[in-house]
């Protein structure tokens, strides 16, 4: 992974630091996660969302084969984001911070920090989010990206009430 800059939160959120994850991130991660995810069941009722039932051990498994960033503010990990390529695509997802710290700006910092982190190939950037998640999907598209309409048979993965967002590399 390319080096990040040392004040590369610092513009939306003081006393922060951006890293790589590491293996000593992992349990405040998971409770980061859960904390996240469990105001997206409320709003998309639904509890069928991965992101709430994915063990220690799954969350170590994907944050080593995802591009991840962690966010510290004085030590407690407040934000993340993973990315990774599937053929031209940079799948970006986990976008989270901490529920006390939302509406900052330091999701939209931490969605243009892992788009940079694209290897050169990427032609778009592809995420997703729950059909009810309002505040996530307008971040989405004021940063440029567009709904994509699902096919049909839906792909492999899909998660029920999820909808795709896509955003072509410029």
């Amino acid at each position: 992974m390319p080096a990040l800059p040392c004040d590369a939160v610092s513009a939306v959120l003081s006393d922060a630091t951006i890293a790589a994850f590491t293996d000593d991130d992992l349990a405040e991660l998971v409770v980061l996660q859960r904390c996240c995810w469990v105001q997206e069941a409320l709003l998309n009722d639904t509890l069928d969302i991965p992101a709430l039932r994915e063990t220690h051990e799954e969350v170590l498994a994907w944050a080593t084969t995802w591009t991840t960033l962690v966010v510290r503010q004085r030590g407690r990990l407040v934000a993340a984001v993973r990315g990774r390529t599937e053929d031209t695509d940079w799948q970006i997802g986990r976008l989270m911070v901490a529920p006390d710290l939302a509406g900052r700006g330091i999701g939209s910092h931490l969605l243009r920090l892992i788009e940079g982190l694209a290897p050169p190939h990427v032609e778009q950037f592809v995420l997703f989010t729950g059909a009810r998640s309002e505040r996530n999907i307008r971040m989405y598209q004021k940063a440029g990206y567009r709904l994509v309409p699902l096919s049909v048979p839906t792909p492999p993965g899909h998660i029920n009430g999820a909808v795709y967002l896509a955003k072509p590399r410029t």
